[in-house]
């Protein structure tokens, strides 16, 4: 029980390995996906996890991710890059960023956008500065796929799992969308 009397939603954590580094994975008891990040950026897990366990709306408990997850995960690093897209998720941000991650998942693999043309999509055309906020924000690395923004020229920009994921990701998938 929290302490306003509701029950807790209980949260597991596994990781899950990757061509790119291992992958820890945060479900809630019906399987969505809560927070997925690079085992090596816990400073990144520590800050988006610290505020809402303290919460008492959470409580985390390390076990097993997954069979679904797990499959979803290995099938988009051998080449099914859509297949993220399907999966469930649990969204704990503000309003604004629950809409601009839920809009991130609609960017198809192998594309790219600017955060300013990413704003216009979204009818926010002044928003370019709080979508890269928000997109630094993202709890769920890879599924919403924050790193299919890039900055106004095509260049890559910020990647919490660094520049070199980021390129790596946006190769992988442009060799494999449509496929």
């Amino acid at each position: 029980m929290t302490r306003k009397g509701k029950e807790q939603i209980g949260l597991v954590s596994g990781t899950v390995a990757t061509p790119i580094g291992p992958l820890v994975v945060i479900e809630d008891e019906s399987d969505a996906l809560f927070m997925v990040e690079f085992a090596d950026c816990d400073d990144r897990m520590d800050r988006w996890l610290r505020h809402r366990l303290a919460s008492g709306r959470y409580c985390l408990r390390a076990g097993t991710v997954s069979a679904g997850s797990r499959q979803a995960f290995a099938t988009y690093f051998d080449g099914e890059v859509d297949l993220l897209r399907t999966l469930p998720v649990r969204l704990d941000g503000t309003a604004f960023q629950n809409q601009m991650w839920n809009a991130l998942r609609e960017i198809a693999p192998g594309k790219t956008l600017a955060y300013g043309a990413f704003a216009q999509k979204l009818g926010r055309p002044n928003a370019a500065r709080a979508i890269g906020h928000a997109n630094g924000s993202n709890p769920l690395s890879v599924v919403v796929p924050c790193h299919r923004l890039v900055g106004a020229d095509g260049a890559l920009t910020n990647y919490g799992g660094g520049l070199e994921r980021k390129r790596w990701l946006l190769d992988h998938e442009a060799r494999h969308a449509g496929s």
